[in-house]
């Protein structure tokens, strides 16, 4: 049974039938139309914890999303998962494919940072700060990115660039 089918509280309820109601009305293909239910029970089963069943609505919806735009997100929502699970090798091949498919995407640059930032962390627990310091200065880069195109987003890094010295102060204010 579809996961929409199995929605048992009232937002989610809500969030179906408001969803189902706007694309009966777009003007869609029952391609783009399959890809969206795939899409939003990937949605649902993540935000339920559910992140197998995630995975697998979200590799059914990129076999029929042919937008790019749309394929961004779904990749990148493969990225969260990823990150969740703690692999972040694979979160970070999604975060850069939906980059790729959406520079503008500022969320999935942030997390990018994030999980380089993260690296960097580890590394410099370990005692190698040399590679420490490459990962820190990827993070920048990619937070760099990521605050031009929401510049007041991200007040953390923005706060860390400056503090680390790889942000000249006020740069994105």
């Amino acid at each position: 049974m579809p996961r929409t089918q199995r929605n048992d509280n009232f937002i989610d309820k809500s969030f179906t039938v408001m969803a189902d109601l706007i694309l009966k009305f777009l003007p869609a293909s029952q391609k783009e139309k399959e890809a969206f239910a795939y899409y939003r029970d990937g949605m649902s089963a993540q935000s339920d914890g559910e992140y197998a069943e995630a995975l697998e609505n979200y590799e059914e919806a990129l076999k029929l999303e042919e937008d790019p735009y749309d394929r961004s997100y779904i990749l990148y929502n493969i990225g969260l998962i990823h990150t969740s699970n703690g692999d972040h090798e694979n979160a970070l091949e999604h975060y850069h494919q939906a980059i790729e498919l959406n520079p503008r995407l500022p969320q999935a640059l942030n997390n990018i940072a994030v999980v380089y930032h993260y690296q960097g962390e580890k590394l410099k627990e370990a005692g190698d700060r040399d590679a420490a310091e490459v990962l820190f200065d990827q993070a920048a880069e990619f937070w760099k990115r990521a605050i031009r195109i929401a510049p007041n987003n991200y007040i953390e890094a923005q706060n860390w660039l400056k503090t680390s010295g790889r942000s000249q102060v006020d740069l994105y204010f």
